[in-house]
């Protein structure tokens, strides 16, 4: 090891600078995306140089965002700027869609458990009703508008089909749902709104939503998704701090969510909301 000014870090030391682990650093070792300064060929020991610490930091944070380890690379060759900004959006783009689709699982979930799955057993005679079934085009038309949403490479005519799928949804769910399925039908026109880069309908919608969720008094994470989508549309429409005003109630409605998996779902979900920071 060097001694002097260049006195190197021991993976101890670096491992506790750099918030990495030393089974994370001997890793990153070996796939080769942050190499040791020095290993002592006896030892075996691996050393840093101080210099190296930035870098440690940085795969610390992009690994925190689930960023794959080639992207990480580019990043750290890249050293900053404009082209880890570009590799950040298109990981923050795949990480939306990702959400898009479990949350989408969820909705479909819940149609299931409301249906019973005996009505997904027979297909045949369940497309023969769809057009009579207002319900099932209400479910059908709910479902297809989050199959367009978890697409990153939407056409102009697929966004839309997508707004129009939102609100014929939404219609149906009129004619034949409950209060809370009032207000889901009013949070996807809403997310819709604000994907497409919409803000005064995304606004409109969401604060819909809220008015079912209190007129109805729904709670649970219905209230707090009814607060994300005011807070996603208000940083659509560039107010920072209204955004971050209903972010705030989201994150107080979160709290009073029963099941974990839902309160962490829509803690997630949040974190997607632009200019927000992680919150667990």
């Amino acid at each position: 090891m060097t001694d002097g000014a260049e006195r190197l870090l021991t993976i101890g030391a670096m491992a506790r600078r750099s918030g990495l682990t030393a089974k994370a650093l001997r890793h990153y070792d070996r796939v080769g995306l942050l190499r040791p300064a020095e290993v002592d060929q006896e030892t075996g020991y691996r050393y840093y140089r101080v210099e190296q610490v930035a870098a440690a930091r940085l795969v610390r944070e992009l690994r925190a965002v689930d960023l794959p380890l080639e992207q990480v690379r580019e990043c750290l060759a890249a050293g900053g700027g404009e082209p880890v900004r570009r590799l950040l959006a298109e990981h923050r783009r795949r990480l939306q869609a990702r959400l898009d689709r479990l949350r989408g699982a969820v909705h479909r979930t819940d149609h299931l458990i409301e249906e019973g799955i005996d009505a997904v057993m027979g297909d045949e005679q369940r497309e023969a009703a769809a057009p009579a079934d207002e319900r099932q085009l209400a479910v059908d038309l709910f479902n297809g508008v989050w199959r367009l949403l978890e697409r990153e490479d939407r056409s102009v005519e697929e966004d839309d089909r997508m707004v129009h799928m939102a609100h014929a949804s939404r219609h149906h769910w009129g004619q034949v749902g409950t209060a809370v399925n009032l207000g889901r039908g009013e949070w996807q026109c809403s997310r819709v709104y604000a994907a497409l880069g919409r803000a005064e309908p995304a606004l409109h919608h969401a604060r819909r939503g809220l008015e079912i969720c209190r007129a109805n008094g729904i709670g649970d994470w219905d209230l707090a998704f009814a607060y994300e989508a005011l807070a996603r549309a208000a940083a659509v429409a560039g107010e920072k701090e209204q955004a971050r005003a209903w972010t705030e109630q989201a994150l107080a409605a979160a709290e009073e969510i029963a099941a974990p998996e839902d309160r962490e779902l829509v803690l997630a979900d949040l974190e997607t909301v632009p200019g927000q920071p992680r919150f667990w």
